[in-house]
């Protein structure tokens, strides 16, 4: 376990000095939480290191060794040298070096390759390089937006240098008891969409999610009293849909500088959806709440943790992502406060259940006194079908559409519900071309880069046996009005997996106005729809739909096309997963606090708790403060 410090960064400096007397060590810096040395040593580098694993151990630290710039070898001749140790078969795509952490950055199509038996090959390239070699995934499937992103923190590097280390001696400057804790409610409460909450002790103002509201301007509570953007100290999001992070990139753009805490796909991911956000309103004739210039800002000041990875982001608060099993790279988060004093679970989305691409939401942590559950499906009414059910629904309306000589249009949403659909359809052994329309491709190619978030079939699957059901021949890119009418014209049977999952926008829209006439055609709900959206409307029973024709005027298009909606393959868990999970947990909680859900499904799944649970529980409105101690 790692504790919390007390004493001033001076102090701590001086300890891992004093303990490192014989060593050549030229710097000793923080990156985030983590205490960096830096040494001219470079037989001290290349060795097992006993005195740091002793260090750690006396510390409870986590302590990174690494080389000081003089020592590494000219970058030119490190790069033969690395390809040289590497074995082709690793396929390596890029070697970043950034002397400023005395790293370089391997990217390769098979990683493990790279590392070697025992991890054999990294020492031989540590050994003969003097750099720190640090090994990355290259997606299978090109994605503009990592390779992008990784040029960004690579060109970054000294500016990320100076960053974390300032938030390493804020993490670390002391703290005094923890008298009280407050939770804000800034938006997704008694609703879906625009979470946001705020975290609140003496020394520590910390902000779980920040997003939008899908289909209207409706944005979190950001001119409040309770909220000061200059007094923030963490931002941590849970996973990238854009209800949850749509309005990071905001932050930075009124005047926050501090920490964002995520994920590596996370963060990916939730790029690709503000960018796409931004396009969206542009097209759509609004101006949108700030530019690509903050999402770049966004990057430059993420701090990316892995699943179960402890870290201090306040001198009082401790930060542990879990899986969620809801979304590539998406997070149950867990607050410890006051070294000990009150521990928070923050479950944002979760899904309880094994799906096609996770595994079941994570209750890895022995303490939660407070849960903030969400409620989206917490009502005794939503109970879904089996998950082998929903699959072989899926696969069954396909193959039934395709065989009337129709066209399947499934509205997904990018981010894991289309990956899903591909995972079901190349499993079962789907033979008929699946066409992949909107942003949905380059989602998936940022899943490629990340197939040890998958469950441990997938990844088996893909790591062991070479098999990326991604790469599947049946899925096929399209991206224009051109191409989506040499499809229709064609008239050839098909599946067409597109965004917006709500049909609010985006191909989507422009397929269904095209097959809504037709009887052969289907129409195929996967995920939640929100009310007031188009997909909503129709699951009513509407039996027109207002569309603009080539003119611009209105029309009225009937919608004659088979329509099913698939409950079981939601994201989300229904009441009896979210109850079960909750019931599941080490200790029982004190407090339970209801959020993302409609306004009558969080008061009943609130009730619904208290009967069980016999504790507190509570469905706040917004602009509540809570106090949890």
């Amino acid at each position: 376990m790692i504790f919390m410090v007390e004493e001033k960064t001076t102090d701590l400096f001086e300890k891992v000095k004093n303990s490192l007397p014989n060593l050549d060590i030229s710097d000793i810096r923080f990156e985030g939480c983590e205490i960096v040395l830096y040494t001219k040593d470079k037989e001290f580098f290349t060795s097992d290191t006993i005195e740091i694993k002793e260090l750690v151990s006396k510390l409870k630290k986590r302590i990174i060794l690494r080389p000081d710039p003089s020592i590494c070898i000219d970058a030119e001749k490190a790069e033969k040298i690395i390809k040289k140790l590497v074995p082709k078969e690793a396929e390596i795509k890029d070697l970043d070096f950034e002397p400023e952490f005395g790293t370089v950055i391997i990217e390769a199509e098979k990683p493990g390759l790279v590392i070697g038996k025992g991890g054999e090959t990294l020492k031989e390239v540590k050994k003969e390089t003097l750099w720190l070699p640090v090994v990355k995934r290259a997606p299978v499937i090109p994605s503009d937006v990592v390779k992008v992103l990784r040029e960004i923190v690579h060109k970054e590097s000294a500016f990320r240098k100076e960053f974390l280390d300032k938030v390493g001696k804020d993490i670390h400057s002391g703290w005094k008891p923890t008298e009280w804790i407050r939770l804000t409610t800034l938006g997704g409460f008694r609703e879906v969409g625009r979470s946001a909450l705020l975290l609140q002790t003496p020394e520590s103002r910390v902000l779980l999610d920040c997003g939008i509201k899908p289909g209207t301007n409706e944005y979190p509570y950001l001119n409040v009293p309770e909220f000061d953007i200059k007094k923030l100290n963490a931002v941590v999001v849970s996973h990238a849909h854009l209800d949850h992070c749509g309005m990071i990139p905001y932050l930075y753009k009124i005047g926050y500088d501090g920490p964002l805490y995520l994920t590596a796909p996370t963060r990916d991911l939730m790029v690709l959806l503000c960018m796409d956000y931004i396009e969206l309103s542009q097209r759509e004739g609004s101006t949108p709440p700030y530019s690509t210039k903050e999402i770049k800002e966004a990057v430059k000041h993420s701090i990316c943790l892995d699943y179960d990875e402890v870290s201090d982001i306040t001198p009082d608060m401790r930060l542990t992502l879990l899986n969620s099993g809801h979304v590539l790279g998406g997070s149950v988060v867990h607050v410890h406060i006051g070294n000990g004093m009150h521990n928070v679970l923050y479950t944002s989305d979760y899904k309880f259940d094994r799906t096609a691409l996770f595994e079941p939401a994570s209750n890895k942590f022995q303490r939660a006194e407070t849960i903030i559950t969400e409620s989206t499906y917490g009502s005794r009414e939503d109970i879904m079908p089996k998950r082998q059910e929903a699959e072989s629904q899926l696969v069954d309306i396909c193959k039934r559409t395709v065989e009337r000589g129709g066209i399947a249009l499934i509205p997904s949403f990018a981010v894991e519900r289309s990956q899903d659909v591909m995972a079901i359809l190349s499993r079962a052994g789907f033979e008929h071309p699946v066409y992949i329309d909107g942003m949905i491709w380059d989602a998936t190619a940022i899943h490629t880069a990340y197939p040890e978030y998958f469950n441990r079939e997938l990844q088996k699957l893909i790591l062991q046996q070479g098999e990326n059901p991604f790469t599947n021949e049946i899925f096929k890119r399209i991206g224009s009005t051109e191409e989506r009418k040499k499809i229709l014209e064609s008239k050839e049977p098909c599946v067409v997996l597109s965004t917006s999952g709500m049909l609010v926008g985006g191909p989507s829209v422009w397929w269904l106005k095209n097959l809504a006439e037709d009887e052969k055609n289907s129409l195929i709900f996967v995920g939640y729809q929100a009310e007031g959206s188009l997909g909503k409307r129709i699951q009513k029973g509407w039996k027109e739909i207002p569309m603009e024709n080539s003119n611009g005027k209105t029309m009225a298009v009937p919608v004659n096309l088979e329509i099913v909606t698939i409950k079981g393959l939601s994201g989300h868990s229904d009441q009896k997963q979210l109850v079960n999970y909750l019931s599941r947990l080490k200790q029982k909680p004190e407090r339970i606090i209801v959020d993302h859900g409609e306004n009558s499904k969080c008061l009943e799944f609130a009730r619904t708790l208290h009967r069980i649970f016999r504790c507190e529980t509570l469905s706040p409105r917004l602009l509540e403060t809570i106090r949890l101690k």
